[in-house]
């Protein structure tokens, strides 16, 4: 029950650890990228503990892995087509109005 219960704290822990990081200011697209995508693996640990510990099946988390991975593409797609018009990651160099 333990072990449970620290796997648990440690999920809630990156969890909160990768909202902090994506709050707060950053000057970098690509830090701000990792940091969503270190939520969506906590969340994927999340679920598997969830799901193995009610016995349900794990269909679902593949359905969750391909989600992630189309918003990893969106995400390095936006990257590469704002290193290509503004010559770097910087949300300083360009103007979103």
């Amino acid at each position: 029950m333990m072990i449970i219960l620290n796997m648990l704290i440690l999920i809630i822990f990156m969890f909160i650890i990768g909202n902090m990081i994506f709050v707060s200011k950053h000057k970098h697209l690509l830090v701000v990228l990792l940091s969503l995508e270190f939520i969506v693996l906590s969340i994927f640990f999340f679920m598997i503990f969830m799901f193995s510990y009610i016995e349900y099946d794990m269909y679902m988390l593949m359905v969750f892995l391909v989600f992630s991975v189309w918003e990893g593409t969106l995400g390095l797609s936006i990257l590469v087509s704002m290193i290509r018009t503004h010559g770097n990651d910087y949300f300083q160099s360009f103007n979103l109005l």
